[in-house]
This record gives C-alpha cells, structure tokens and sequence, in this order.
C-alpha cells in the first residue's frame, strides 16, 4: 500500500501471517521481519567463530611471547637484527615469507615486550611488515597473468600498492621515529590494557604453562604464528559474503572519481576485514572486471594502509610493555598525517608520479625483471647494514 493511498475502513491492521513467515513473506514480495532458522543459525555460527578467532587470537599473542624469550640471541646474532635498519629489512623478509604483515607485526611486539628490540627497530620493523605485505597482492595479480588475463590489468595493482605504500610508509617513518624520540606520546596508554593483561593471566596463561610443559620454549613462537594465521582466517571468514552486482556498481561508479570517498572506503573495509592484504587483494580482481580504475585506488590504498594497524593496537594492549602501544599509535598517526598533506595538499601531482612510475615498470620485461630484484634485494642489503 502506498503511503498517499487512504486506508480503508475495515482494514486489518494487525500482522498478517507473511509477517511471520518468512517463507510467505518472499512469495508475497513482502519484507521479512524475522529471520528464518537457517539465516539465525547463520548468524549464531558466525558469533562463535568471531569468539574463536578472538580467543585464539589472545593465545596467539602469549604464546608468541613466552617463545621470544627463547629466539632473543637466534634474532639479534643469527640474523644480526642489531639496529633499526637490520630490524626493517628483517620485518621485511619475515612478511615475503608468509606474505602477510599482521603476524609480523605482532611479532615486533613480542620482541619489543622481551627486550629482544627496542622501541625503534620495534617501529621499523613493523614498516617492514607492511612494505612486504603487499607482495601477495602481486602474487594474485601473477596468478591472473597465468591463467591466461592481461599483464597489465593483473599486475599494475600490485605495482601502485607498493608504490603508495613505500612512499607514504618510508616518508611516514621519519615522522614516526621523531615522535617515539620525542616522548611525546609516551604518556598515553588505555587503562583497558591492564584489564585485558588480567584476562590474558586468569585464563590464557595456564594453556600457555600446559604448553610449555610438553613443547620447548622456542616452539611456542612458531605455535604462536601458525595460531595468529588461523585466527585471521577464521575472521576472514565471520564477515559477511556481501555480493556486488552491476547494477549496485554502477551507482557507486559515481563515488570512486572522489579521492576522499575511496580514502574512507579503503580504511573501511581494512578495519573490517583487519587485515591489508585482504582489502588490497580485492582491488585485482574488480580492476580486471573494469569496475574500478587504477588511478581511483590511490586513496583508497592510503586509507587501507592506515587502519590496518588496528589489529596490532589490540595486540599491543595484550602486553604488558607500554611503549608497545606507544609504538602503533606513533605508526598510525605518522601515516595519517602524511596521507592527509597528499590528499589535501598534491594529490594531483603525487596520483600523475605514481602512475608514471607504475607505467614505467610494466613498459617491458626487462624493466619489470629489474624492479622486481630490487625490491628482493634490498631487505636483504639492510640486514647486513
């Protein structure tokens, strides 16, 4: 019934049986206002898995502590992680290795919370971490080159997330490490911290202890990884399958020619999803469908490369070092501050050098083969500064 239609006398203006039946509901091209059994057991579900992920991701975090006590000389003799330059090519690597930036990150902490590092070569190992997560989007942009797609539509996305973010990460560094040498933010951490500490003994640290009773210490770290890795999938996972159709996508074509508007989506779906490589993965495939354009993703890569620390916030209020936390919110706020002088600021100049550099990598192999030695080659040198 329209809303300007009068209502008639005698009308029943009670629930119908449609209203709750779903099923009658969608025959009748009503709305549903109570969800089916499937839809409630769905969401049932997805809560549990979300207390898992979350649980685990907890247990994670302990159990990568107890272990670096044990790896400290293994870091700081074998691989000579001695100084900030040592500590960014090292964080570098680790996330080339399980091409992910979370668990390398968190790892910082925990090497922060045992004094394997200090607060410095905490931070640039964590830029480490986050210039080599983007690596996996370039390893789905290769999958699609093998599967027969355009180079280049498969990999220029690949190519501009790691030229945002080397640009604004290494620029965002110095910020970062003036801030941590100034002490300005040493002050500031959430009382919640002490809370969740007291949680993480009472009812994490005795499966930590059993563990450590039956495993070597230095095992711990490596049980510790695997469970972080899970515990993202698993979230992966509690998120909502939302499905784009053509019609919807060409609503939004209208908002993705707007640098502010893709700058929040990005930071969006990154704060969702926790995790870059998931939000930055997805920008492949919609680019080779033609529904967005590379020089549309700019900001969003910008936006995404901020909250992507959020997961590491968390981790940082789980220990019990408060510079851990100083450290993800001077990494944060360097990078906010340098993304927003772009985008107020040279936005235009800053988009033409990053798709002029891209265009120059991908112009032929020979070129393509040359930057991607570099970018394998200069973790690797900064180990051994």
């Amino acid at each position: 019934m329209n809303e300007s239609s009068p209502i008639e006398p005698g009308t029943d203006l009670g629930l119908q049986s449609a209203d709750l039946n779903p099923q009658a509901a969608a025959r009748e091209g009503l709305p549903k206002l109570l969800p089916n059994a499937d839809q409630a057991a769905r969401i049932v579900g997805k809560l549990g898995l979300f207390t898992v992920s979350l649980a685990l991701f907890i247990l994670a975090i302990a159990l990568m502590k107890e272990g670096a006590y044990s790896l400290g000389p293994l870091v700081r003799d074998r691989f000579t992680v001695t100084n900030p330059a040592n500590s960014l090519g090292f964080g570098w690597l680790f996330a080339y290795l399980i091409m992910s930036g979370s668990p390398v990150a968190a790892a910082a902490l925990t090497f922060l919370e045992t004094g394997v590092i200090d607060p410095l070569s905490t931070y640039t190992m964590i830029t480490g971490s986050r210039l080599g997560a983007n690596l996996i989007v370039l390893f789905i942009g290769f999958l699609y080159v093998l599967r027969g797609r355009s180079r280049i539509t498969s990999l220029d996305m690949g190519f501009l997330s790691l030229a945002v973010t080397g640009s604004t990460y290494l620029v965002g560094m110095v910020i970062g490490l003036g801030l941590l040498n100034s002490g300005m933010l040493a002050g500031f951490h959430p009382p919640m911290g002490t809370t969740l500490n007291s949680a993480v003994n009472q009812f994490i640290q005795p499966v930590v202890n059993a563990l450590l009773a039956i495993l070597p210490r230095w095992s711990l770290f490596l049980v510790g990884l695997g469970s972080i890795m899970v515990s993202f999938h698993l979230f992966d996972k509690c998120l909502p399958q939302a499905t784009l159709k053509e019609s919807q996508l060409g609503h939004m074509a209208r908002l993705v020619y707007r640098p502010w508007v893709m700058f929040l989506l990005g930071a969006g779906i990154t704060l969702i999803s926790m995790s870059v490589s998931v939000s930055l993965a997805l920008l492949v495939p919609l680019s080779h469908r033609g529904f967005v354009r590379r020089e549309n993703v700019i900001p969003y890569i910008m936006g995404a490369n901020i909250t992507t620390f959020i997961d590491t916030l968390f981790a940082s209020l789980l220990l019990k070092e408060p510079m851990a936390f100083t450290v993800i919110l001077s990494s944060m706020i360097s990078i906010t501050i340098v993304s927003m002088l772009i985008l107020m600021i040279i936005y235009r100049r800053y988009e033409r050098a990053m798709l002029s550099f891209v265009a120059w990598i991908m112009q032929d192999n020979r070129t393509l083969a040359f930057f991607m030695g570099v970018i394998l080659l200069i973790p690797v040198i900064l180990m051994l500064v």
